[in-house]
């Protein structure tokens, strides 16, 4: 329920403050639902009603923290000394993935922006994870790398044929990180799930008269759905083709 400035990257690293007053909230005031609860959905200082996006927000990441839990249940061996631990470890790996995306998710959509500083702690969570991996089972994916490239590259491409008017660099930063943490062939999954869904609901928006033919549209959400379709049956769909 707290306001992150945009600029540069402040959203991210700095204080919370009231969107209207802009006077700094206290750690008590950004407990998750609570605070808005005892705070009957107003701002402790100016009594401003405070936006149904900060507790909707909230909510969610909070569904997707059990989802993600129940997702990889069937690997959590808490009992097990050795892979009781990886389990942990993998657990907050995704945890850490899933806010990273919630985060990016919702910048895009209000400010049509895809902050550096949400791409590079997701990277490097990336990067842990694949360590994690051989630290713990001794084998690696190289091929994340290569997908994390080629993602970027499709979108370098894609940037120079419409002159930056169909996508923006933000959009190949995230690819990157779509294909680090994929891999082939879901990364390829992942793209062609973000661009059907992204057609649809362009085409749904300009029927219903809620955007343009030449409106800008946040590509950003639409890439987050095809990796999370892609993450979870990523395989499936592909072998139906392949």
């Amino acid at each position: 329920m707290v306001f992150r400035e945009v600029k540069g990257d402040k959203w991210f690293w700095g204080r919370s403050y009231c969107d209207f007053c802009k006077k700094r909230l206290y750690w008590y005031d950004n407990i998750p639902l609570l605070s808005y609860i005892l705070l009957k959905g107003r701002c402790r200082f100016c009594q401003q009603k405070i936006d149904v996006q900060y507790p909707l927000v909230e909510f969610l990441t909070g569904i997707e923290f059990v989802w993600i839990y129940f997702l990889i249940n069937s690997n959590l061996m808490l009992l097990s000394r050795f892979e009781g631990f990886y389990s942990l470890l993998l657990l907050l790996v995704w945890l850490c993935l899933g806010a990273c995306f919630l985060a990016i998710f919702v910048a895009d959509i209000k400010y049509q922006i895809i902050p550096d500083s949400a791409i590079i702690f997701g990277m490097l969570v990336s990067l842990f994870k694949l360590w994690a991996d051989y630290r713990f089972t001794g084998m690696i994916d190289f091929s994340v790398f290569l997908a994390g490239l080629g993602a970027g590259l499709f979108f370098l491409f894609l940037i120079s044929i419409t002159k930056g008017k169909g996508m923006g660099y933000g959009d190949v930063k995230l690819g990157i990180l779509v294909g680090l943490i994929l891999g082939f062939p879901k990364v390829v999954v992942a793209l062609f799930l973000a661009f059907l869904t992204g057609a649809i609901t362009g085409v749904i928006l300009i029927i219903t008269n809620k955007k343009k033919l030449k409106s800008k549209i946040a590509f950003g959400p639409f890439i987050i759905i095809g990796f999370i379709i892609a993450l979870v049956y990523g395989q499936k769909i592909w072998s139906l083709y392949f």
